[in-house]
């Protein structure tokens, strides 16, 4: 692309920084400046993925939080800029995926129907090669991601970086002048937590916001019995933000699936949707997305223990409905959870079946459990988000015995009949 190319000339945005060429700025880098603006104001958020230490899991993070954003109906790009060790491509089996361009553009590698994706990886001749690069090719290249790339119209764009605050953090963030903010991904350790702290400083001395710190492997979970045992000791990433005050974004825990799905290819929020792992990403999402949400979720499953709740329930023909998607209308139960009986019954006529328009409508219907006999990942990932629990595989029976089975804990459960 070209200056000529780019709309920094027609742009109405009077305060835009590329309407004038700075002092001393030649030519070549006025134009690449332009060009980089005109790529980056068709993008909602920019957000840059940080971690004071390697093998904190970051990239896992930066794939995850992406992966959720996109089945939340946003379009999302992420950008690969570990020049050394791209991660990216392997977490989203993407490994011999062929970029395409033209003389002026790029394209990224389109994953599913919202996530867009670039890496060095991706175009590297051979997953194996090393990039052996000093710092102004390493800056060349980060340049010729935000200048080239035909990202096109993005609600996010999310940017994994390597860790520490070298290179390739500093110069994407001097390139695009105003990211929205930081993701800080720490373990609990407290060789993590200090590496941690000289990355806060390094945002703060940039100028840049961080929006907040997310501590990774808080515990293991056993696949088995569901114990949480916190190997890496607890809270650390927590007391560390409170002190270096910053938001704290929350915990994930390790679980085995997370490996199986990494190792896969697949996002842990995909393959694994119900698991703590996926509904620990999706509270951070929802925090993303609406931040007064993430605290009506939170002071609803505070309130909501041994009290007060709301059951949906699909019906089809007067009895629960197995596909969920198929449903004539939604029962939305009010009960109270600690007397385990029924206080209320309203029935509602649902919108027009569309992909994220059922979640989204019963989540702002106040529903906290869902009871059907089949969902879709997608839709279950979208439940889990928005803080709603997810009951598949139940049969169809009269809607007011399904509630109260589930109270009283006798509800018999099956394989969800419409997984897809």
């Amino acid at each position: 692309m070209t200056a000529s190319d780019n709309k920094c000339s027609t742009c109405s945005d009077s305060s835009c920084s590329a309407h004038n060429q700075k002092a001393g700025e030649s030519d070549r880098d006025f134009q690449d400046r332009q060009a980089i603006a005109s790529r980056m104001c068709q993008i909602g958020k920019k957000l840059v993925v940080l971690s004071g230490k390697g093998g904190v899991g970051k990239s896992t993070v930066a794939v995850n939080l992406a992966a959720a954003l996109a089945l939340a109906g946003k379009k999302v790009g992420l950008l690969d800029i570990d020049i050394h060790g791209p991660s990216v491509p392997k977490l989203l089996h993407l490994e011999g995926a062929r970029v395409e361009g033209t003389e002026n553009s790029i394209f990224p590698v389109k994953v599913g129907e919202n996530l867009h994706v670039m890496s060095i990886g991706l175009l590297l001749p051979q997953k194996d090669e090393a990039v052996i690069w000093r710092g102004p090719m390493k800056y060349g290249a980060i340049m010729q991601f935000l200048r080239d790339v035909e990202w096109g119209e993005l609600d996010y764009l999310l940017i994994d970086s390597p860790p520490g605050t070298g290179d390739e953090p500093l110069s994407v963030i001097q390139l695009l002048e105003n990211p929205d903010g930081a993701i800080i991904v720490t373990t609990p350790q407290q060789v993590s937590v200090q590496d941690v702290r000289r990355s806060i400083r390094f945002c703060q001395t940039l100028n840049l916001p961080v929006f907040g710190v997310l501590e990774n492997m808080s515990g293991f979970i056993c696949p088995r019995c569901g114990e949480h045992t916190d190997i890496f000791g607890s809270g650390g990433g927590e007391t560390m933000a409170r002190e270096m005050g910053v938001a704290f974004l929350g915990r994930i825990p390790i679980e085995p699936q997370v490996v199986t799905a990494s190792d896969g290819g697949t996002p842990v929020v995909e393959s694994h949707p119900h698991s703590e792992t996926a509904k620990s990403f999706g509270r951070v999402v929802r925090r993303l997305l609406e931040p007064e949400l993430e605290q009506a979720a939170v002071e609803a499953d505070d309130g909501n223990q041994e009290g007060d709740m709301k059951i949906a329930i699909p019906i089809a023909q007067g009895n629960l409905c197995l596909h969920f998607g198929h449903c004539e209308q939604f029962a939305l139960f009010a009960v109270d959870a600690g007397q385990k009986k029924i206080l209320g019954k309203e029935m509602l006529d649902p919108p027009q079946h569309e992909p994220g328009v059922f979640p989204r409508w019963l989540s702002e219907k106040g529903a906290d459990v869902i009871l059907t006999g089949g969902m879709g990942a997608r839709a279950q990932s979208l439940f889990n988000q928005a803080g709603v629990k997810v009951v598949t595989g139940v049969p169809a029976m009269d809607p007011e015995k399904v509630v109260l089975d589930y109270l009283n804990g006798t509800l018999q459960a099956g394989a969800n009949v419409c997984d897809h």
